[in-house]
């Protein structure tokens, strides 16, 4: 008699190139289940919004395997229980798994699951969980993108029963998502948007840097990626099959970037928690003052783009990576704050935060590494040449609606006069600068100038020169180009 095996699925929410549903309609009789982890709900680190996100992205899986006679069961709990409770009562003789990279809770809940001699973990993603990932990354990286997808199941008859559904979470943990987002969650959902993408990738490029360009021609498939509605090699292979151009390269370069991110997360979980260089670990955490992170929350800090910035995070759970390095930069060099704080807010808002990308890029853009040229960004340059006109500044913040587009990098200058002309008032409808950036910037300069040979030695040691190396990437100063600040396909190399 062919095997009852579940499909635990977490972050995997597909049918389409699933390994462990493959291996399990092959073996057996799958059935799918989701839990409801009580902690995730819980957390603070996680905003209704992305849950929202998460439950349109469960319907669409549901539906999916509706269509193939099948259901997606859900339960509430601590899955270590819930599963250890299908095993024990007989219910299911096996549990499949894909496995995931993450950090805290929830690794050392996933890690005691893998355990269990009747449970199967399939690692089909690129990462390397054994031995020296350093040793081939490129090559084996480059071998999962070329690799056959998984074909969906035509069938999957076994059904679990359900003890709860969306709308009892919904309704025990009160969520009120209130994120004005652009795309909705689900497997269906992320195929058309990677259809439409596709279609129009040429206006890829040059659309990354500028915040307002990238929110009209940026991919958005980031939040699907992180639920796993689609996996990197399925979008990878659809993008690179439908044709060629810088436009698909830059594309697929942050695929590779994804997984390499994800990669560095599986070697050192710590970096959620701690700097990688240990030489900068504590860096800002007493100087760290509360009132001025409050105003960076909030978007008051007198700094249009860091603002505007920071207001879109709020409003819409998303914002085009430059922007997101440049608000890392101002908090921890600027506003001398510690970089766990802020790199929680952005956790906590991201829909698309995930802790090997977030965490990590954290700790870069905050000169925590110590292997980076340190590299500060000016809000004000930012204003300049990424939204000369204010489109972006405009939308999220409207007191400087009316102000000319000149004084948008530095409303504070502007004359009385002008400001009296065009309905704005600095210091009463919006803010001085909290601080002064060219004193701040130099001090921060001469801070981690100070401690560079301190960080350079620790280097040696080869556990943390591979914790904080990026292979051989380089740091990308041609802005013609227009990278976005990120890593380019030739950049991942051993």
């Amino acid at each position: 008699m062919a095997p009852s095996i579940l499909v635990w699925h977490r972050d995997d929410l597909r049918v389409r190139d699933n390994a462990a549903l493959a291996a399990a309609v092959d073996d057996g009789h799958a059935h799918p289940l989701f839990v409801f982890d009580p902690r995730f709900y819980r957390s603070s680190r996680v905003c209704d919004s992305r849950l929202a996100f998460l439950h349109e992205c469960l319907d669409e899986l549901a539906d999916a395997y509706e269509h193939r006679g099948g259901g997606l069961a859900y339960r509430h709990g601590d899955p270590r229980e819930v599963l250890d409770e299908l095993l024990t009562d007989g219910v299911v003789d096996r549990v499949y798994m894909n496995a995931t990279t993450t950090a805290g809770y929830a690794r050392e809940r996933d890690d005691a699951l893998a355990s269990r001699e009747a449970v199967r973990v399939f690692s089909d993603d690129a990462i390397v969980r054994t031995g020296d990932s350093r040793d081939g990354w490129q090559e084996q990286a480059e071998a999962y993108f070329a690799a056959d997808q998984h074909d969906p199941p035509e069938a999957v008859a076994g059904e679990l029963a359900s003890t709860t559904d969306i709308t009892e979470i919904t309704t025990e943990y009160d969520l009120s998502p209130s994120k004005r987002r652009q795309y909705r969650g689900g497997c269906v959902s992320a195929r058309e948007r990677l259809d439409a993408f596709a279609d129009a990738i040429g206006d890829y490029v040059g659309g990354i840097s500028a915040p307002a360009k990238a929110q009209r021609r940026t991919s958005h498939l980031s939040a699907y990626l992180k639920f796993g509605c689609l996996s990197p090699r399925e979008a990878y292979q659809y993008v690179d099959e439908r044709g060629d151009g810088r436009g698909v390269e830059l594309f697929t370069s942050r695929l590779y970037w994804n997984r390499h991110f994800t990669q560095k997360l599986a070697d050192n979980p710590d970096a959620t928690e701690h700097a990688i260089n240990p030489v900068f670990r504590g860096m800002n955490r007493e100087r760290h003052d509360p009132a001025l992170a409050e105003a960076w929350k909030r978007g008051e800090t007198g700094f249009p783009m860091v603002d505007a910035s920071m207001r879109a995070l709020r409003e819409t759970g998303w914002l085009n990576f430059r922007m997101r390095a440049m608000c890392a930069s101002f908090f921890t060099y600027i506003l001398r704050c510690w970089w766990k704080v802020g790199a929680d807010w952005f956790y906590r808002h991201l829909i698309d935060a995930d802790p090997a990308i977030n965490y990590q890029q954290w700790q870069m853009q905050s000169g925590l590494v110590g292997v980076h040229p340190l590299r500060i960004y000016n809000p004000r340059k930012q204003v300049r040449e990424h939204d000369p006109d204010g489109e972006f500044i405009r939308e999220y913040v409207p007191e400087l609606a009316d102000l000319p587009a000149t004084f948008l990098d530095e409303p504070s200058k502007a004359p009385v006069s002008v400001q009296a002309e065009h309905g704005v008032s600095i210091g009463d409808d919006y803010p001085y600068p909290v601080v002064d950036f060219e004193q701040r910037r130099e001090a921060a300069r001469e801070t981690w100038a100070a401690l560079d040979e301190r960080a350079k030695e620790a280097l040696a040691d080869p556990e943390i020169r591979r914790r904080a190396s990026l292979s051989s990437r380089r740091d990308d100063r041609d802005e013609s180009r227009d990278t976005g600040g990120q890593a380019t396909l030739d950049d991942f190399t051993p």
